[in-house]
């Protein structure tokens, strides 16, 4: 690991039987369970040198947490410089500036950087509140951007995902539950079929309170898969086994 400056108010979290390093603040959003079952979710493409975009990246939790599976390039864009600076530093301090590439820009503007058509793998763990609930929004900028489609919403950030795709890559999203027909209809209005979806539930016996998405472009209609769930907690509030052994980094072996 690589010294880097840490600057007042953040922290070094480490993930993946501590062979990953992220800067984190409680200043601003800091990557969640919901990143990190994106990370072990998403199956970028095994042969070749592919690309995978990370959109609305956030610290960069998601694409130093999928490093290690990726065999091509990550391009981690995230709107907020704070956010940005974390995750470049993030990657400085994991050594990982021949993996990943961290561009500080609006999902609008990433075209002028990565041609459209030229991507096998776009993950996103967007906002998941629209601006309409800005009634609970946290007076925290970073906050309210991170968790309200104040600068992205779900139409932005699937139209993006497939323009960057080329035909037959994959987006893999988290998101809310209570969204997913809205979800599933973002997704086929820009030609993404939804071919796998997992729900994930705090406990046994509660409903779901997040899903993860899995769509291919220009995918065939028939052969979608609803995957088995996945437990977060046991009824004493620990992580169960299978949540455990992602953050440990052993879910792939």
């Amino acid at each position: 690991m690589k010294d880097v400056e840490i600057r007042p108010g953040e922290r070094i979290d480490m993930l993946y039987a501590d062979t990953v390093k992220i800067i984190q603040s409680a200043e601003v959003f800091s990557f969640s369970l919901d990143a990190v079952l994106l990370a072990q979710f998403a199956k970028p493409k095994k042969k070749g040198k592919g690309l995978t975009v990370d959109l609305g990246a956030g610290n960069g939790a998601i694409s130093l947490f999928m490093a290690h599976k990726v065999i091509g390039q990550i391009i981690s864009v995230e709107i907020q410089p704070r956010l940005a600076d974390m995750a470049q530093r993030s990657v400085d301090m994991n050594e990982l500036n021949d993996k990943i590439t961290v561009l500080n820009a609006d999902m609008r503007d990433v075209f002028s950087t990565i041609k459209p058509g030229s991507v096998d793998t776009v993950v996103s763990n967007p906002p998941y509140f629209t601006v309409e609930e800005q009634t609970k929004r946290n007076l925290n900028e970073h906050y309210a951007i991170a968790r309200h489609e104040i600068k992205a919403d779900l139409k932005l950030v699937t139209t993006t995902a497939s323009k960057l795709l080329k035909s037959a890559g994959h987006f893999y999203m988290v998101h809310r539950p209570d969204r997913l027909f809205e979800i599933l209809d973002a997704l086929r209005a820009v030609n993404l079929t939804p071919k796998q979806i997992q729900f994930v539930y705090p406990k046994v016996g509660m409903e779901a309170n997040v899903v993860l998405i899995d769509a291919i472009k220009q995918g065939q209609l028939t052969g979608a898969k609803i995957l088995p769930p996945i437990i977060t907690h046991k009824a004493n509030n620990d992580y169960t086994d299978e949540v455990l052994a992602i953050y440990a980094g052993l879910a792939d072996e």
